[in-house]
């Protein structure tokens, strides 16, 4: 597919609406994951400018160090798993798959490849909005 914007070849709509939803969704927690390491930050180690900057793989510490702290492991173990399926995404390379279509491939540390399928976008939005009621239950509101 083509657009006005590029000459270069695109996925589908639909696949590009995904891929940006599941970039959405996931800088949305990220950004919520430090608002509740701010607001459980009882030693006040931690400040904005510090957190914003980091990768988010690099937010495993300050996430044990007040989230873990003052719940359990749940939260820290579900961005772990999310920030691994984000970083598939990010580090992901186009394809022309076998109908033809453009979407993305990736391959895990073992190097096995596979496709970014839409079921594995739809899986990791909906992973994101797991996170998300479960920060929102942290916070307590």
């Amino acid at each position: 597919m083509y657009e006005d914007y590029t000459r270069q070849a695109l996925p589908s709509k639909k696949y590009r609406e995904l891929l940006g939803s599941a970039i959405s969704v996931f800088n949305s927690n990220n950004a919520f994951i430090i608002e509740n390491i701010l607001r459980s930050d009882d030693e006040s180690k931690y400040n904005w400018y510090d957190l914003i900057d980091r990768t988010s793989g690099r937010l495993n510490t300050p996430i044990k160090d007040t989230i873990t702290r003052n719940s359990d492991n749940t939260i820290a173990d579900l961005f772990e798993k999310i920030v691994d399926k984000r970083n598939r995404i990010i580090h992901s390379f186009q394809i022309t798959d076998n109908d033809g279509e453009q979407r993305l491939a990736t391959k895990d540390k073992d190097n096995i490849q596979y496709k970014i399928t839409e079921e594995y976008l739809i899986s990791f939005i909906k992973e994101n909005e797991l996170l998300s009621d479960k920060l929102h239950h942290f916070r307590g509101y």
